[in-house]
């Protein structure tokens, strides 16, 4: 059974990842904010099911997803937490800039459907990564 953790304060969010990825098989840990999620994969892990994968929005009051992020790198580096893959959900294509630097195997940018969220959760969890928003080599950049 798939475990996957979602921090988010945002219900329309809730409702957009969960109607894109839920089934009768998927276990959620729901964090309403970003200083929770440190706990909860701890908790999770102790039981014996930490996360498969961890959704985080990018806008989470007190602790947004960029600092979660690079906060489980920081636990997984000292070994007190296992590897969890990180998809970021981004609120536009200028936050690419920052969800490539806490470590986060994918991104999504917001508005979500459950079309691309499927395809970024099924590529993450298969070990590969997800990038929206980042030009491919054939594409030039403006600057």
């Amino acid at each position: 059974m798939p475990h996957y953790l979602l921090a988010t304060d945002a219900d329309w969010i809730v409702e957009q990842v969960r109607a894109g990825i839920d089934g009768p098989d998927v276990e959620w840990t729901l964090c309403r904010s970003g200083r929770e999620v440190r706990a909860a994969v701890a908790a999770a892990t102790a039981a014996g099911s930490p996360p498969d994968l961890a959704l985080l929005d990018l806008q989470i009051g007190t602790m947004g997803g960029l600092a979660v992020c690079l906060d489980l790198r920081l636990e997984e580096s000292g070994e007190r937490l296992p590897h969890i893959p990180v998809v970021m959900l981004l609120d536009r294509s200028a936050d690419v800039f920052l969800a490539q630097r806490p470590g986060a195997e994918g991104w999504l940018i917001k508005p979500l459907d459950p079309i691309r969220l499927r395809r970024a959760v099924r590529t993450v969890l298969a070990g590969g990564t997800h990038q929206e928003g980042v030009p491919g080599p054939d594409q030039v950049v403006a600057g």
